[in-house]
């Protein structure tokens, strides 16, 4: 069998298996020049890769945004659209909260002994100073919260689209110009749906050249991060964390989403998980929702048969608002951080507590996507929101690249979860195509 002419998961499935095969097994043992060499080579392809994915970005998000509005405007759906699209991200987002409470008490990572817990936990007072964590969430409290709807209005939609991660904005103004458009005169109103049309057409095409790049890019950003990453420090002490946060992801991204499918969506699980792999491991390599886009969108209407009026709506929005296995981390974390200073000696989190974790958890990850530094800033939020230290992140930072890359990868099945769901409310057929 020709590899060129294998399916695009099974390129970046074994574009993985050789970045972990190099990163774990064969850079270790060849002379450290040679590994350092090699590291910066991937390191460059890698972000040469997401480079060229986040320069479509904007312009996909505007051109698809703008087309799926006018589409649903000229069919007076965006109001009904918009509703399901909300009610989705928010029963999913609490879904996945709930279960990330349940598997962090049950499963009790932080119930350790008290020596091991203050050890852990001044060491991550330390790391938090090396790492210069410290600088990425100073100053950061629940009154933040509120800079999630002045990002939806930026006073420059220009500044506002070149600064990474700042797409809520860009969202904002590009639903407005597409509803808007419906107000032009009819001779108007054509040609600005002749533009936006053909401009997502040549972002897609655009897209499509990209992706088969996919594998080499995978490969640079994988070999980096198995290389450097300790993975005897991984699996020792914080190994009950990492298995408490991965069973919880698993459970939200094969139980629950599933349910969605069969019984919402009326599709065969099975059938989406198999049909949308580019998709999850493009989104696992890159840890990056908004990267990932471009093929979330193209894998959505070709393999599931989605229009694009509901790809272009739902899908840019839930790669940026649309965050389960971020808000279930950020769950996860603070209780197992509470856990730790409990087996110290410091009171535990009631059930009152919890729950506002949970409701923090499910707020903050709505607009993660564009604060900096990502779910670190979001669980700064919440720490002292509790009444602990937000010196304690410090604690979970060797894990959080590669849970960092997990719960990126739920993130966007949901978001495909979405768009299926809702194009199946909407009268659509999802996988009826031959």
């Amino acid at each position: 069998m020709n590899p060129i002419r294998w399916k695009l998961h099974w390129q970046i499935l074994l574009s993985l298996t050789l970045a972990a095969l190099f990163g774990a097994l064969i850079l270790p043992s060849v002379g450290e020049g040679f590994s350092a060499n090699f590291v910066s080579f991937c390191q460059f392809i890698g972000k040469l890769f997401m480079n060229a994915l986040k320069m479509v970005i904007v312009p996909l998000i505007v051109a698809s945004i703008i087309a799926g509005v006018m589409h649903l405007g000229a069919e007076k759906g965006v109001g009904r659209m918009g509703f399901k699209t909300f009610l989705y991200y928010t029963f999913s987002g609490a879904a996945a909260v709930i279960v990330g409470l349940i598997m962090v008490n049950l499963i009790q990572p932080g119930d350790i002994d008290a020596e091991t817990a203050k050890a852990m936990l001044g060491t991550a007072a330390e790391t938090c100073v090396e790492q210069g964590l410290m600088a990425k969430v100073e100053g950061k409290s629940s009154s933040d919260l509120f800079e999630i709807f002045l990002r939806m209005f930026p006073s420059n939609i220009v500044d506002a689209a070149t600064n990474n991660g700042q797409l809520l904005g860009v969202i904002t103004f590009s639903i407005l110009f597409g509803a808007f458009i419906g107000k032009l005169p009819a001779a108007q109103r054509e040609t600005q749906q002749k533009f936006w049309m053909s401009a997502q057409e040549v972002m897609l095409k655009l897209t499509e050249f990209i992706i088969r790049f996919a594998p080499f890019g995978v490969f640079g950003l994988v070999v980096p991060v198995i290389f450097e990453t300790n993975l005897g420090d991984l699996f020792g002490t914080l190994a009950w964390f990492f298995i408490t946060v991965i069973l919880a992801l698993i459970i939200h991204f094969a139980i629950n989403l599933s349910l969605v499918l069969k019984f919402v969506a009326k599709v065969n699980p099975i059938t989406h998980y198999k049909e949308m792999a580019p998709v999850l491991l493009t989104a696992f390599s890159t840890a990056s929702s908004s990267a990932t886009l471009p093929l979330t969108i193209d894998t959505v209407e070709d393999r599931a048969g989605v229009s694009k009026k509901t790809c272009s709506f739902t899908l840019p929005l839930g790669a940026t608002v649309n965050m389960d296995g971020t808000a279930l981390y950020e769950c996860v974390v603070v209780l197992f951080i509470a856990q730790l200073y409990a087996a110290t000696g410091q009171a535990a989190l009631g059930l009152g507590d919890q729950l506002l974790v949970v409701i923090l958890a499910l707020t903050t990850s709505i607009g993660v996507a564009g604060i900096p530094a990502a779910s670190l800033v979001a669980i700064a939020v919440i720490l002292p929101a509790v009444g602990l230290p937000v010196e304690a992140i410090g604690v979970v930072w060797l894990t959080d690249r590669i849970l960092d890359m997990s719960r990126t990868s739920v993130n966007v099945f949901s978001d495909t979860v979405a768009a299926v769901t809702i194009a199946a409310t909407e009268g659509e057929a999802p996988y009826s195509k031959p």
